[in-house]
């Protein structure tokens, strides 16, 4: 039988929205979580793979501004929605969705695709390289204490109602976008996703909560959480979820940890993902007590070489030249310079003999300044032509904050 890789129709799309919750273990999502996803759904963006009249690969892809260092929101496909049906597998059908979706990208001058990976082996061979982590941690609010900054008793703290208030969560988001590499510009429909809490998805917790934090009758921050309430033969044993903190300054902040660490019946904070630098973890008086573990987050993919390292800025000089390696989008393939500084860059073919060597899986590791070059050379991935190339350009491509996705997709 042949495959045929065609772009989705909308008529098709509850078919192929099937074969990825079967992919994914074939628990049916809450009508409006489903119904939020058909919602932003780009068509013109995703592809089916048909065996006659039956799907059998799904692929996406959502137009996002993304942040790079320096501050600059750039365009980036945020690759979604992939699977492939049990059935139909080791027929070349992921290779030729990944194969059909850069060259889309190429074609319309987009210079960086993205995603989340639940299974992070598959797609470095297609050139993804993971540019960005964050921190899972528990914390123990019956031995742990928060040491706040002065200031925070001039923040006020109040509940409010989720969707009200999501207007004004939304105004201290979109400030904080452009301070911290790899994350996203929330274009519209996409203010929707901190709102979607189905019932079947809280594993016995509340419904969404959500706090705001005040100064002066300004909106400087706010958190959304849940609270799971739990006994045990020493009383009340809850925790609190949480899905989001933001405050526009280091004072605020830390009010809404403070909150979050007090709330009544509960003896843990859960925290699913936060920046690996987040300022909490220094709050803390025991951060053993609250075991911190990593894990991978976004995987970068430089589309084009040249435009994307254009793209950002770099934290010190650097003159460099790459030799690149790709096999999956050779147009990459050859001898890059890069010169830039904080205040710009400019990355061009050349002649001139290589400084470094490495594949386009290094470049978008370290793209964002997350993940230095000198760490993968450490492993043998990169690798030093020019002695003294491999320092200048791993602090150039350096950030000073660590790149973070507030949100999967």
């Amino acid at each position: 039988m042949t495959t045929e890789l065609r772009v989705l129709d909308p008529s098709e799309w509850d078919r192929w929205y099937g074969v990825l919750e079967l992919a994914f273990g074939g628990v049916p999502e809450a009508p409006e979580e489903r119904q939020l996803w058909r919602d932003l759904t780009e068509f013109d963006r995703s592809l089916g793979a048909w065996d006659g009249e039956l799907c059998v690969g799904t692929a996406g892809a959502f137009s996002f501004l993304l942040t790079v260092p320096g501050g600059a929101s750039v365009p980036a496909a945020g690759v979604t929605m992939v699977s492939v049906a049990g059935t139909h597998r080791r027929r070349g059908i992921l290779t030729s969705m990944m194969r059909r979706q850069l060259d889309d990208l190429r074609a319309a001058g987009e210079c960086l695709a993205v995603l989340t990976a639940s299974e992070p082996a598959i797609y470095g061979r297609f050139g993804y390289g993971v540019g960005s982590y964050a921190t899972k941690a528990t914390i123990d609010t019956n031995r742990v204490r928060l040491a706040v900054p002065e200031g925070v008793e001039g923040v006020s703290l109040r509940r409010a109602d989720l969707r009200e208030s999501s207007a004004a969560c939304e105004a201290v988001y979109a400030k904080l976008v452009p301070a911290r590499p790899g994350m996203l510009a929330r274009r519209p429909g996409w203010e929707r996703l901190p709102l979607l809490d189905p019932a079947g998805d809280r594993e016995g917790a509340s419904p969404r909560l959500c706090v705001l934090a005040e100064r002066d009758g300004d909106v400087v921050g706010f958190a959304h959480y849940a609270v799971k309430v739990d006994w045990s033969s020493a009383g009340a044993d809850g925790s609190v979820g949480v899905h989001q903190v933001m405050g526009l300054d280091p004072v605020a902040e830390a009010a809404l940890w403070r909150f979050l660490c007090s709330v009544d019946l509960t003896s843990s904070v859960r925290v699913h993902s936060r920046p690996v630098d987040d300022g909490w973890q220094h709050l803390v008086s025991d951060v053993r007590r609250c075991e911190p573990t990593l894990r991978d987050v976004l995987h970068v993919r430089l589309v084009e070489v040249g435009a994307a390292l254009e793209a950002r800025t770099y934290q010190a000089p650097v003159d460099v030249v790459f030799e690149v390696e790709d096999a999956f989008c050779p147009w990459n393939a050859g001898r890059w310079r890069l010169t830039g500084d904080a205040k710009g860059a400019v990355c061009v073919r050349t002649g001139d003999a290589p400084d470094l060597a490495l594949t386009v899986r290094e470049l978008g590791a370290a793209y964002l300044g997350g993940t230095s070059l000198v760490s993968l050379a450490a492993a043998g991935r990169v690798r030093e032509l020019r002695e003294g190339a491999l320092v200048e350009a791993s602090v150039a491509f350096g950030s000073p904050v660590a790149p973070w996705l507030p949100h999967g997709f």
